[in-house]
């Protein structure tokens, strides 16, 4: 039951850092032309999965993985926001 939940969350964590972090792109971050470097969703996926990595590890269910995955999806989140600025859509 345990492992259920906390696979659960990993996989909300991942859903929300992504939502968030192309959401973040297409309104924020628009007019931002560091945004459009290759490297910079990398660097926003490294820097979210470090972030996360001590909240990650005070929680019970959760553990390093679960910063991974929301790393993760952060980072394709923030790809995902710069290749619709790139098609000029939203």
């Amino acid at each position: 039951m345990f492992a259920f939940i906390a696979g659960a969350l990993t996989l909300a964590a991942g859903i929300v850092g992504f939502a968030f972090a192309r959401d973040y792109t297409l309104r924020r971050l628009r007019f931002v032309d560091t945004t459009r470097n290759p490297a910079w969703p990398w660097i926003v996926g490294l820097l979210a999965a470090v972030v996360a990595a001590p909240v990650m590890w005070l929680l019970p269910l959760v553990g390093a993985g679960t910063a991974a995955i929301f790393g993760l999806g952060t980072g394709l989140g923030t790809a995902s926001g710069v290749k619709a600025l790139r098609r000029g859509g939203s």
